[in-house]
């Protein structure tokens, strides 16, 4: 396995590609990002917010926003990508292929730096969405591809007194994709404190929680004999020839454990505790995370909301895992990561996304630890 040869907490300033190049290969365990996503307008940050004087420009040509060397590259190297490109050319125009080559030379170093085991969540919305998950698909391969989420960022469309022409727009998309089959994934979200209690309402002898499960110690005689289920164990047995729901041996094991407890009344009762819970399984429909509001806003003006992205991060990283945002702006992966513990580098052509992290390293990490914000170094941002 290769090693990074950059430090964690460093912000680059300026293109990304060639920051991207300059990363050594197969090094990065997640990329997580939100790049311009072709809406054919300039995008400009609250004036007197944080991210004063913050902005991009999101319209796309071959003149202006094009190398003639990316074209060899992409035709040479990445054939497919390129009739992706050519095709797009034809379905759409000049501008949407214009800005897939620009994006999809910067998706190339993004593939290069992964590790095996790496994923990559990208962000997009339904402008351009069609034609970057065909331009991913040539990149990393249709087989890993993994899942579009689609993250509800508004409850309600917006209201017009204009006759509607459309459904309103009320989603983003992010594209998962992972480098190989070695990829991590843990697709479920820890329960609130009000939805453990709920779901786990009993408490044992040794204060830990847990609910009553003892409606599967046996299965149901519905479906049927089950011959090789069917056994004595410590006096118990089911009535019925369809038998218990694991094998005899199983369930000793799960007695030890204290899973299974007979209680003083005699009763056989199975628990589930919640130190054995992993969480509440994710569906790719992330309707619970609202955007960015109150004092999270920064002003930047395509912010997301930090909860978002620590559950793409919590989702295909570990602890002290490299976390890169290639096009950071404001600043929401870096600090999602640092509140993560895990390491990451960002990257933004933005002259106060330097400044930008610092702010919120300070406001959205530290003052999270309330009155124990004396005891807190503040991490250096090179």
């Amino acid at each position: 396995m290769n090693e990074l040869n950059v430090r964690n907490r460093t912000i680059f300033h300026g293109d990304n590609l060639e920051f991207l190049r300059g990363i050594n290969s197969e090094t990065i365990h997640l990329i997580a990002t939100d790049p311009p996503f072709k809406k054919g307008r300039d995008f400009h940050a609250t004036p007197g917010s944080l991210a004063q004087g913050a902005g991009f420009k999101d319209r796309w040509s071959w003149e202006q926003d094009v190398q003639g060397d990316w074209v060899d590259k992409i035709k040479d190297d990445w054939p497919a990508a390129y009739a992706v490109i050519e095709s797009t050319r034809l379905s759409y125009g000049e501008d949407m292929s214009a800005f897939l080559c620009w994006l999809g030379v910067r998706i190339m170093e993004m593939h290069r730096v992964l590790r095996q085991d790496g994923s990559l969540y990208l962000h997009i919305d339904h402008t351009a969405h069609a034609y970057v998950k065909a331009l991913l698909d040539s990149i990393f391969g249709a087989r890993n591809f993994r899942n579009e989420i689609v993250w509800q960022r508004i409850k309600a469309g917006k209201q017009s007194g204009h006759r509607s022409t459309r459904f309103s727009a009320n989603t983003d998309s992010i594209l998962f994709y992972v480098k190989s089959k070695q990829a991590y994934v843990h697709p479920y979200r820890e329960l609130t404190d009000e939805e453990m209690f709920k779901k786990f309402p009993l408490v044992d002898e040794n204060g830990e929680r847990y609910y009553d499960d003892s409606s599967h110690i046996f299965r149901p005689p519905g479906l049927g004999p089950a011959p090789n289920l069917c056994y004595e164990w410590r006096g118990f047995k089911n009535p019925h020839p369809s038998g218990w729901t694991m094998r005899k041996f199983k369930l000793e094991e799960e007695y030890q454990k204290g899973n299974y407890v007979i209680k003083p009344n005699g009763k056989l009762q199975r628990r589930k505790y919640a130190r054995d819970y992993r969480g509440l399984k994710l569906s790719n429909l992330w309707y619970d995370i609202y955007a960015a509001t109150g004092n999270e806003r920064t002003g930047y003006p395509t912010q997301k909301p930090l909860a978002l992205y620590e559950r793409i991060i919590k989702a295909s990283s570990n602890e002290g895992d490299f976390v890169l945002d290639p096009f950071c702006g404001c600043a929401t992966t870096p600090i999602a990561a640092e509140r993560l513990k895990r390491q990451w580098i960002g990257m933004d052509i933005w002259d106060g996304a330097l400044e930008q992290v610092q702010n919120r390293l300070v406001r959205d990490t530290i003052l999270r630890f309330d009155d124990q914000q004396h005891h807190v170094t503040l991490p250096k941002v090179y």
